[in-house]
């Protein structure tokens, strides 16, 4: 998807304009993928105005990935909550996308290089859905990928870093060349794991099932926020191992993401998901959605106000 280009990014302590937010073509996180990054939605609400959506899970997630890489942040956790919001006002946006990402910059070569400083950046942007107004309204097609996610340890699948999405690239990128939306990769002991950028849900009897974190999945904030409110609205949620077959014996399934927000998926290699009836589906829909027009009482303190 495009970027929309807004005025300003801040980088580094500093609110610069967007053309001057650069850096050295010998970065180490250009070479090495030693960044680590979040990403962020703000709401346009009825009732609270501009809102940072998990503020803080997301900040605090982006502290822990930084540790795991002994990429060195210099900021607390309140202070860069207030960078988030601060750079959605700057930038006069009502709803964005916002893209925290810290990252071993220019000053030596090699892997295990320690002596790199640290760029951080805060930008936003507006960003409308991922995967298409459409495809929220009346859900995605999706093919299972023939590439597998890395295996329990090689790589920390629970931490958001940059050389991660390389996985998800080749993912999404096979679906899309065979006419898929979107693309589900397998562990590496070929169970369900996610999609390319997105956690996954099932809904067999009633039951809401996602793969647990041993999948190699990011344990996703989006996907604690539907958990969250499925159990609210009285569903049984279960963590469990799931085979690609039972992706084809499911009655409903939907991804989530920051980006993805909940998507519907109407079909899996080409086969029908169900009946096409989502009841629970939408039920998730309307309240995570309800979190921003007010309908579903944000008794968790999830929507964190701009001004």
């Amino acid at each position: 998807m495009p970027i929309q280009e807004a005025q300003f990014i801040w980088r580094n302590g500093k609110m610069v304009p967007w053309a001057e937010a650069t850096t050295h073509v010998l970065t180490h996180g250009l070479h090495y993928g030693s960044g680590v990054f979040e990403g962020m939605r703000a709401y346009n609400t009825k009732h609270k105005g501009v809102v940072v959506f998990r503020n803080r899970e997301h900040i605090e997630r982006l502290m822990f990935s930084s540790r795991v890489y002994k990429i060195n942040i210099g900021y607390s956790v309140d202070e860069l909550m207030q960078v988030c919001r601060d750079v959605v006002r700057e930038n006069g946006l009502d709803s964005a996308y916002i893209r925290p990402i810290a990252f071993l910059g220019y000053g030596e070569m090699g892997p295990a290089s320690q002596a790199c400083d640290t760029d951080l950046v805060i930008a936003a942007f507006p960003w409308g859905a991922y995967l298409g107004e459409e495809g929220l309204k009346n859900g995605i097609d999706v093919a299972v990928s023939s590439w597998r996610r890395s295996a329990p340890g090689t790589i920390p699948a629970g931490v958001k870093a940059a050389g991660n999405y390389l996985s998800s690239r080749l993912v999404s990128m096979e679906a899309k060349d065979r006419g898929f939306a979107e693309g589900i990769g397998l562990s590496h002991d070929g169970l369900v794991s996610e999609g390319a950028g997105e956690n996954l849900f099932i809904a067999i009897k009633g039951r809401l099932i996602t793969p647990p974190a041993g999948a190699s999945i990011l344990t996703g904030i989006t996907r604690d926020t539907v958990m969250t409110l499925a159990r609210k609205l009285g569903y049984e949620v279960v963590e469990q191992a799931i085979p690609r077959e039972m992706l084809y014996a499911a009655d409903e399934m939907f991804l989530t993401g920051t980006a993805a927000e909940v998507t519907p998926v109407r079909s899996v290699d080409r086969l029908a998901v169900g009946s096409g009836e989502r009841p629970i589906t939408r039920q998730i829909q309307d309240a995570f959605f309800g979190l921003f027009t007010g309908e579903t009482e944000d008794e968790w303190g999830w929507l964190d106000p701009v001004d």
